[in-house]
């Protein structure tokens, strides 16, 4: 583990190889596993405030389960998560004329039509953020799944902080990001250095 600031960072982060490959995954990891995509704070109020942007997008079976229950619930862990659709597919997923699963959220988002990118949780992903009372620990949540990004991580060269710069400067900020860079080049140079 290093540690910048309040954050401890896994050293997967800076040494795994991950570039997500939708055409192999099909977006599966909004509709497979325990429980909906993890809301921070204000989130849930956002995705509410935005849902008339978005809707269009949905399923009927999303749109029911929406009216139902709302946009989300809170998980057996006490987190608030998006809400489920036959408990698999997120609420905010659709699928395109291939046959992959997408987020509307981000689709409304690329359109123009709202300033909000998708829950920081999901464009994250495969990092996942565990709070404790005084830090953060980053880690990566591999996932059978994922296989896919991994070979082609492996086979384009990219780590996951690289790949995930957007998000980790989106959550973190740049300064944070740029110290990221400076712990993974020194990492990288003292492992090639003891080979």
């Amino acid at each position: 583990m290093i540690q910048i600031e309040d954050t401890l960072i896994s050293l997967d982060i800076i040494e795994k190889k991950f570039i997500c490959d939708l055409v192999q995954c099909k977006g599966a990891c909004c509709v497979e596993g325990d429980s909906g995509a993890p809301l921070e704070g204000s989130e849930y109020q956002i995705i509410k405030k935005i849902l008339p942007q978005v809707w269009e997008y949905l399923s009927p079976e999303a749109q029911a389960v929406i009216n139902k229950q709302g946009v989300g619930y809170v998980d057996e862990d006490g987190e608030i998560v998006t809400s489920l659709v036959n408990g698999r597919d997120c609420v905010f997923t659709y699928y395109d004329e291939k046959g992959i699963c997408k987020c509307a959220i981000e689709k409304a988002y690329r359109e123009g039509k709202i300033d909000f990118h998708k829950p920081v949780s999901c464009h994250l992903y495969p990092i996942r953020v565990a709070k404790y009372n005084t830090f953060r620990a980053l880690n990566y949540n591999k996932w059978k799944i994922c296989k896919p990004a991994e070979l082609l991580g492996n086979k384009e060269g990219v780590p996951i902080y690289k790949f995930l710069k957007g998000p980790l400067i989106r959550k973190f900020g740049e300064a944070w990001y740029s110290e990221l860079e400076t712990v993974a080049t020194e990492w990288e140079k003292q492992k090639k250095d003891e080979m």
